[in-house]
């Protein structure tokens, strides 16, 4: 039997045909309090007499170190094409889809490999706070059979002395869809098992960089008719009378809190695509899916209004109560397009404004004239015109979905991982002051309540107006998430925005002007590598 296995930067995809090799050795800079990875792959190479399949297992140790490794073997998933209206050379994975794509994260560390394949395990080290500066070693060993062992590899990491700081004042929020929680598992709400099941995606969320959840008061009005995850307890007790029952909002609340979240992003208060509705709210929590009021309500309907007027008050009460209110954060609708939704827009502001005067929204909204005319307190532009809305000076998010594509930054699963990793450097860049993506978890069929299976089919049944990628960044497990590579990527990414506030590099900062736009930025791990390097050298030299 002949292998080869090599180390790889955690941003080259390894897949299970057709490789380069890489090196024995990697070298990374990292900042004390960083969460870095790399990968290792092996190789069973065809020989002229065909040899058996063998397991290859993989383990990693910092030799008594400081340094903490966790080791994960990647997975593979099916993508039956490239995503459209992306030029060849913005494209990872040329000449490997059609076929199989490195994804998924297992826990498992061994796998069984037959002649002519690959395997990647991937490595992420945890660089405690409290770690001097100087240069540590990770050894990689690969074992055949569980008895040959073959030459160890060396990752080496130059701790610099910088101690990365909690980053500040830029809330990341993904859409936690405890629909697909309750349905994935097959659950009721809120049953007691779902507050067992949930909570590790809730630490899975912090454990990535991410401070803000999702919180279903209501069921969320987003990609049609979802369903029932409403937290809140509502009875009819007359004729547009109601009474609330908050002990499961508390529960959520509490729970996430426990588990590191810091804000709570509430449910949209009107209909996707228009703000031409009220919300499909249930008698009690939807276990029958009982509707207070036919579908077709208007958003600012009497009977709305009377629900509202009743509801916003004791919500305030409940935030006053928890100290949420500055954790918060509201929405009217989602993505209103064209005259019409505006107006429609509008309306529904002024209903907010006049019944809850405390509270401050904020949307996933393109058009500038939100931003200019003040409709909304904090628009959330995609990245396509976020640079127009920074350059007249509006105060913004910012987000991007299934697009746009193009030389625009996304997270595809043919997106490159090296430009994928800029994301956090790019908010940095424009000064935004929060990041918004609409899919952490959502594993059901484009529109639907039917499920998908997420480890074949990666774009909810809808590509290509839907991108492989773009609705999840985990698996469902069977005890909580699989991580995915663009899930750690991702988090890395914010890590970097991190590092970049802890140096005390400012959005005009002359380091930053290669990054022109969304679309026009250093897109190569190399150029990564470099700036982090000279970042963390330089910091006494006044980062």
């Amino acid at each position: 039997m002949t292998f080869k296995h090599w180390l790889e930067d955690a941003h080259v995809r390894i897949f299970p045909f057709g490789n380069t090799t890489g090196s024995d050795q990697l070298e990374l800079d990292v900042a004390r309090g960083e969460r870095i990875s790399f990968q290792a792959a092996v190789e069973y190479q065809k020989q002229a007499d065909e040899q058996p399949p063998c397991v290859v297992a993989a383990e990693a140790s910092a030799e008594g170190g400081p340094l903490k490794v966790r080791t994960r073997r990647v997975g593979f998933v099916p993508v039956a094409h490239f995503n459209t209206d992306v030029p060849d050379d913005e494209k990872d994975c040329i000449g490997h889809i059609p076929g199989f794509v490195p994804d998924p994260l297992f826990d498992d560390v061994k796998t069984l490999l037959r002649q002519g394949e690959t395997v990647a395990f991937w490595f992420t080290v945890d660089i405690p706070e409290a770690c001097e500066a100087g240069d540590y070693e990770v050894a990689v060993a690969i074992r055949l059979r569980e008895e040959i062992d073959l030459t160890p590899l060396v990752a080496k990491f130059h701790v610099h002395d910088v101690v990365l700081q909690q980053r500040r004042d830029f809330p990341i929020v993904q859409w936690f869809y405890n629909d697909a929680i309750l349905g994935w598992y097959g659950l009721k709400p809120f049953e007691e098992e779902y507050w067992i099941r949930v909570k590790p995606y809730m630490l899975n969320l912090v454990e990535h960089g991410q401070d803000t959840i999702y919180a279903p008061v209501f069921t969320p009005p987003l990609d049609g008719v979802k369903s029932p995850s409403q937290l809140l307890k509502v009875v009819r007790t007359g004729d547009d009378t109601y009474k609330f029952g908050w002990e499961d909002v508390k529960r959520y609340t509490d729970l996430a809190s426990e588990c590191g979240i810091r804000n709570f992003e509430w449910t949209h208060l009107f209909t996707q695509w228009g703000v031409k509705n009220a919300l499909r709210i249930y008698e009690g929590q939807g276990l029958d899916e009982k509707l207070l009021w036919p579908p077709e309500t208007g958003a600012t309907s009497d009977t709305y209004r009377a629900f509202l007027s009743q509801f916003l008050p004791e919500f305030k009460a409940f935030l006053d109560r928890e100290n949420l209110v500055d954790r918060s954060f509201f929405h009217v609708s989602d993505e209103p397009h064209g005259d019409e939704a505006r107006a429609n827009y509008i309306a529904a502001r002024a209903l907010l404004k006049e019944l809850a005067p405390w509270m401050k929204t904020m949307d996933a909204l393109s058009e500038i004239e939100y931003g200019r005319q003040g409709l909304t307190d904090m628009p959330i532009p995609s990245i396509s015109v976020t640079k127009q809305f920074r350059e007249e000076g509006i105060e913004c998010f910012t987000y991007f979905c299934c697009g746009p594509r193009g030389r625009y930054l996304n997270r595809l699963v043919d997106t490159p991982l090296a430009k994928m990793r800029m994301l956090g450097w790019l908010c940095r860049r424009f000064d935004v002051r929060g990041f918004l993506h609409w899919g952490y978890n959502y594993w059901q069929l484009r529109g639907q309540r039917k499920f998908c299976d997420p480890y074949t089919e990666l774009a909810a049944g809808a590509w290509p107006g839907w991108a492989y990628g773009d609705c999840f960044l985990v698996y469902p497990g069977p005890n909580g998430p699989i991580d995915s590579i663009r899930w750690e990527i991702f988090a890395e990414s914010f890590q970097d925005y991190a590092l970049l506030q802890t140096l005390g590099v400012q959005p005009g900062d002359t380091r930053l002007d290669v990054f022109e736009d969304f679309n026009r930025f250093p897109k190569d791990v190399e150029w990564l590598r470099t700036a982090r390097r000279d970042l963390l050298r330089g910091c006494k030299q006044g980062c």
